[in-house]
């Protein structure tokens, strides 16, 4: 049963309109653009989002955790990613990602924020807090990039060839990415949240930034930090879509089992793209954990 405040959220849907993200500021791998919602001096929650997304998979659930008066969320794309810049030889990297957000967190002034994560969005929150130093009060992983291995045959296939994939003609590059994309939901994507999602992955600069970002995915980054999650140390929550055809849901009860006291919450009928199959369930179950961080 949902608690009262994530009843209030149950209108949340995927038709939601984007949070802008107006604001740009110039980091290691490229300039950044970043948005917010919710009343200043409101508990920050930030939301990072996975590949090939961008904050736009957010937009529900951020009005929802921003609606409820306790929350001002912070939402930004990933340098190569969305509205941030794409350029040729970016290090778009799980690496230089984890030290992006922990320059973000320092110029946003946030010491200790509630972080929510998904897909490789969850390997740079747990970069930065393992290997960087970055501080959080809470943190809720969303079927994270985090344990071996990971990465499909076409993934990998992908990021091999990833030169002559990026010379496709466009349609034909338009085609792979609506078919990759579209792959990540469970009941399907709604075909204009599919164009959104596929839009920056388009054009002279899109589409070899979408090559781009997957041939720079290396397991080799999450290697390097899973074997010390037992040490993350704070109140970490895993959510798991029960549909996810991207990353097995054993992979989530694993997790959960590697981090002490992390709760494990499955999401029936979602699929790796928790935010637009499920968005007012994934939503509920953030309120009540991040609402019962002490």
């Amino acid at each position: 049963m949902l608690c009262a405040a994530s009843r209030r959220t149950a209108s949340v849907t995927s038709n939601s309109p984007p949070i802008p993200v107006r604001y740009a500021l110039g980091m290691s791998s490229g300039d950044v653009r970043w948005g917010v919602v919710g009343e200043p001096g409101r508990e920050p929650v930030v939301l990072l989002h996975g590949t090939p997304f961008s904050s736009y998979v957010w937009r529900g659930v951020a009005r929802g955790l921003a609606g409820t008066g306790r929350y001002r969320v912070f939402v930004w794309d990933m340098p190569g990613y969305g509205a941030s810049e794409k350029a040729a030889g970016q290090d778009v990297s799980l690496a230089a990602q984890g030290r992006v957000f922990t320059e973000l967190l320092a110029h946003w002034g946030l010491d200790e924020p509630l972080v929510v994560a998904h897909d490789f969005g969850g390997a740079v929150s747990l970069r930065a807090r393992l290997l960087h130093g970055a501080r959080y009060r809470a943190l809720a992983l969303v079927d994270p990039v985090a344990l071996a291995p990971w990465g499909s045959p076409s993934f990998r296939l992908l990021g091999r060839h990833a030169e002559v994939f990026e010379q496709l003609p466009p349609a034909l590059h338009r085609a792979l990415a609506r078919e990759y994309v579209s792959s990540a939901s469970g009941p399907g994507l709604h075909p204009a949240v599919l164009d959104r999602l596929v839009e920056p992955w388009l054009g002279e600069d899109g589409q070899p930034a979408f090559y781009r970002q997957i041939a720079q995915a290396d397991q080799a980054h999450t290697d390097e930090i899973q074997e010390r999650y037992g040490e993350i140390g704070i109140p970490v929550l895993v959510c798991w879509g029960e549909a996810d055809g991207w990353i097995p849901i054993a992979k989530g009860r694993e997790l959960a089992d590697r981090i002490p006291g992390a709760r494990f919450v499955p999401i029936a009928g979602a699929g790796h793209l928790v935010q637009e199959d499920a968005p007012a369930e994934l939503t509920g179950a953030l309120l009540e954990f991040l609402g019962g961080v002490a």
